[in-house]
This record gives C-alpha cells, structure tokens and sequence, in this order.
C-alpha cells in the first residue's frame, strides 16, 4: 500500500506538479525535505532521481530540462543544501532552462533563531530568477487554498519564462505522519495565453533598403523552422548569416566559423564587411572576436529577436523584437523582396580563403589537442548529443564542423562548474546518446557530477587533460603574470582520471599519442555494458602556441 506524507501543503504542491505537467523530480536526502521526498516517489505520473550532492543535482536537472525542453524540479532539505543550487540557478537564468526549485524549511518563526539547518531562504534566489514563492504553514488561516494558488502561479510563471522559479516550503514537525488515502483537489488547465506580434511595414522597407545585412545566431536549441527560414534567406544570397556551434543550425551557405573570419581586419576592410543591418537571434555569443568586430562596427541599425531577454550586446540596438525568431521571420518573409546582394559574395571570398588555410594547416599538425577536435569532428555519429565544457572546449569546437549533430554548453554564465552534472542530467533524460567533451579542470572540478547511478551505458566522455587551464595561455594578458601563471590562475597539474573512473563504474581508456587516438575514437562509440572516459593526454605539449600558430596563420 503507497504511503503519502499526512503534510496538507506538500500534497497540495504534488497536485500542482501533476496538473501543471511537472513530472521530474531530481532529490537530495535530507530530513526536512523527507515529506516531499515520501509524496514524490510514493506518486505514480512522478520519475524521481537521487542525486546526493545538491550543486550536481542542480545541474542534472537543468540538463534533464535541456533534453526535455520542459521544466524539472529540484527538492533539498534546508539550510546551506538550498544555498548550493545557486550556481546552476543563475546559469538556467540566462539561458532560460525551466528549473523548479523546491526548498523545504525550517517553520518561520525558526529563521536566525541559530536553529540548525536554518538560513533566510525565503526569495533566496530573487537576483536570478523569475519568482521566489513561500508557502503558508498548514495552521494558517486559508492555507489550503492560497498554497494551491500559489503553487500554480509559480509552475506558470517558470513554463511562460521558461527559467528558474523558488518555492520555499516551511514545514514543521511532525514530518514523518503518513496517510493512505489524500483528499480530492481542484482540477484545472494550464492555460498560458499566446501572444500576437505583428511587424510593422517600416521594417520591410528597411530590410529591402539595406544593402549590407548580417544576422548572427547565438546559443539556441535546434529549430527545424528557423533552419528553414534562415537558409531561404541564404539561397538567395540576400543576407550573411553567422553561425556558432551552439546555433544548433546547419547550411553550407551558413558561415559556421565565426573565428577563423572575423579578425585582425585593417580600417578599410572593416568598412568593406561591416553591416548596415545587424539582426542578433538567440542569447550568448562564444566569440569574442565577433563582439570586438561589431561593437567597433557600429551598424546603423541593430535588431534582436528573442522573446526573454534583449541585450545591447553590441552597443548598437536599435529596435527589441521581443518575439520568438521564428514567428519574426515568419512575417519577414511575407514581405521582403529576396534579392542577392554583393555583400553576400564578399563574405563568401573571405570564406573560401581562410577555409583553404585552415586545411593546409591541418596537414602540419601532429598530436595536440588541435588535432583531437579536428578528429572528433570526422569521426562523431551524427545521433550523439554533444556538452562541450566551458573555456577550451568550446573555443576548439568554433574551428570545426561539428553542426551536424545537436551541441550544448553552459554558455548562461560561462563557468566550468557544473559542466559534467548539466552533460550527464541530459544524458538521463534524451533518447539519443551523449558525448561531454571537457577539459581536465572543469572535470575535477565537477567530480560528482558522476556520482549519479542513472548514466545510460551509451554516454561517452572525453577528457583533454593539458596539465591545466590552457585558456590563459591562449587568451591576451595572463601570460604576463609569469609568476602566478602556473601555480595560482592556469593551476598546473599531474592528476589523471583512472582511478575515478574506476570508482564511478566507467570503462577507461587513456591516450597519448596521435596513432592511438585514432585507432581507439574508432571503436569508442560502439555499444559498451558501461559509459566509457577516454583521457586524451597533451601534457607537455605546446598546445597554445598550436593554437596562436593557427591565427597567424591564417592571417
């Protein structure tokens, strides 16, 4: 017989979940959270995880919400365990992930009483999220029905914004009663109204007077009409369109390499490739070479299509389009005329210089970490999801083509933590396979994010283990901190992976040489009883001047 916490609050957020269509749950132990973690994995329509270390659990979650574009709920105990979901609560802000945060509490009255486990978690999260709720005690007056209110704002707001939402939970003890039987709650229809945009004609003729236009894609999930919109516009020649790995679209007249063209441009070609019209669609931008080009570029017009958040990332906004792309380019296309522009062909010489460079410079590269990334682009199925950790991973992956598969990475905040639990909470949740690619810090760093016994046997992970954080050895200005260089910002190192994989129950298989790797990618992803880390070890390898070669090069 299923037992469900007797606590009328808690049974009342279960129904709320149910209705709402929140069916994910990913929980930390703890004892005052005990209730929702009985009603939870007591109620059949709920999958429930445990995840024990919080900051992970965080991100398993928003990497489950990733996969399933829908929201996923996060459940701790209280005190500093609510404290530790900030990191992966300001990244699913700024990428607008639907993660649901339920805190138990201490009762109200026990807040800076130096109680243990208390803290003021109450709108704890407020700086970085789109609601903090509280629930009413179960002996206030009308509890019932204002947590069920409550409760339902919440869900709605955090599916609407498709961001994080807080609702703290005060619960008071006893916190073990059990029932058998739980009441009968309202029903109701989560009903989120559509919103009508229109485009104002004084936009067509802008679009048709332009003779330069240039539309760079930032991070977004893949979106099989924007694809289709955005090549239309490309066939005809009639825009540029500048494309990240993370845009997550794919067309051969996409310019998908940002870094290898945007640089090191002379006074005069920068006016030759400037655009007159600038239109910005999705949220961060990993290059920073793109950012220096168009904040010196100055466009005359600026328009960002997106329905959360409007940046002036550039300096140059103009007009806030606050509308899904596709429902922007839906109207767009209605009225433009769609003519081929010279500006179009500028762009495709560049193109056709620099990628002719980039394949006469792979033939002089030997084992580094260059060369993974050009392997792993040959070699990877085109069904795997790929996480690239933040710093070099996903600087290496501008270089290549890796667009035919779907590609992710915590671009939010850009921070390292968090990297593997976010790569391994998607695996948890997608039918398809996944593949993390980190460097050797972010995964220390985030050590358990392997600590979770739900990781599909198909998850691969890859481990460039340079003896440190090689980004400062490649971004302008540490180096010349000869001093503290090693010790204190890049954190030089000899640690290795196999004994945590070991301990985690992954297949591990080391490389260090150019023969080797190419040997073992090409059976590393065929089916295996466990998940499988391959560390690919570069250190002592020059595997920034590679890099820093490469740009001159190319110049």
């Amino acid at each position: 017989m299923k037992q469900f916490s007797s606590i009328r609050s808690v049974q009342v957020l279960a129904h709320v979940c149910k209705e709402m269509g929140v069916f994910h749950f990913v929980i930390s132990p703890g004892s005052r959270n005990a209730p929702l973690a009985i009603h939870f994995s007591e109620t059949d329509e709920f999958n429930c995880y445990s995840i024990v270390d919080e900051r992970s659990a965080a991100f398993v979650a928003m990497g489950m919400a990733k996969s399933l574009q829908k929201p996923v709920a996060v459940i701790c105990t209280s005190g500093s365990a609510a404290a530790n979901y900030y990191p992966a609560v300001t990244e699913a802000f700024y990428q607008n992930v639907p993660l649901l945060i339920l805190s138990a509490d201490r009762p109200v009255d026990f807040v800076d009483l130096f109680d243990g486990q208390t803290i003021r978690q109450n709108q704890l999260f407020q700086q970085h999220s789109y609601g903090d709720f509280q629930l009413l005690e179960d002996d206030e007056e009308d509890s019932e029905f204002q947590n069920l209110e409550i409760s339902k704002k919440a869900m709605q707001i955090c599916i609407e914004k498709n961001g994080p939402v807080h609702i703290n939970i005060p619960l008071k003890e006893p916190l073990y009663n059990l029932v058998s039987e739980l009441p009968t709650l309202p029903k109701f229809e989560n009903t989120i109204a559509k919103k009508n945009f229109t485009l104002d004609s004084t936009f067509i003729a802008e679009w048709n007077l332009s003779k330069r236009i240039l539309i760079l894609v930032g991070t977004q999930n893949y979106s099989e009409e924007l694809q289709m919109q955005l090549s239309q516009l490309a066939k005809n020649h009639s825009a540029v369109i500048l494309t990240e790995v993370t845009s997550n679209l794919n067309n051969d007249k996409f310019f998908e390499h940002i870094d290898r063209y945007v640089f090191n441009f002379t006074e005069e070609e920068m006016h030759l490739f400037a655009p007159d019209l600038l239109i910005t669609v999705g949220q961060n931008v990993v290059s920073k070479k793109v950012k220096q080009f168009l904040r010196k570029a100055k466009p005359k017009n600026h328009w960002h299509l997106d329905a959360n958040w409007q940046p002036d990332t550039y300096f140059s906004l103009t007009n806030k389009f606050e509308t899904k792309p596709e429902v922007f380019f839906t109207k767009l296309l209605k009225g433009i005329q769609l003519e081929p522009k010279a500006f179009y062909n500028l762009w495709d010489s560049l193109r056709d210089k620099k990628d002719a460079k980039h394949k006469r410079f792979l033939q002089s590269v030997n084992f580094c970490d260059f060369q993974l990334y050009r392997m792993l682009s040959d070699i990877l199925p085109e069904n795997y999801n790929l996480h690239f950790a933040n710093s070099s991973p996903i600087r290496y992956a501008q270089l290549f083509h890796f667009n035919k598969n779907k590609v992710y990475c915590n671009r939010g905040t850009s921070g390292i933590d968090g990297c593997t639990s976010t790569a391994m909470g998607f695996a948890m949740a997608d039918k398809n396979p996944t593949l993390f690619v980190s460097g050797d810090l972010s995964f220390f760093y985030d050590i358990n994010g392997l600590w979770n016994p739900y990781i599909p046997p198909y998850t691969r992970i890859i481990i460039v283990n340079n003896g440190g954080g090689d980004i400062f050895k490649i971004i302008p200005g540490p180096a010349k901190a000869q001093n503290a260089l090693d010790e204190f910002i890049a954190t030089t190192h000899s640690k290795n992976a196999e004994l945590l994989a070991k301990h985690f129950g992954f297949i591990y298989t080391k490389v260090e040489d150019d023969l080797t790797m190419g040997r073992v990618l090409e059976n590393f992803f065929k089916p295996s009883p466990k998940p499988q880390i391959l560390e690919v070890n570069t250190q002592g390898i020059e595997n920034a001047k590679v890099l820093v070669d490469y740009f001159e090069f190319l110049k």
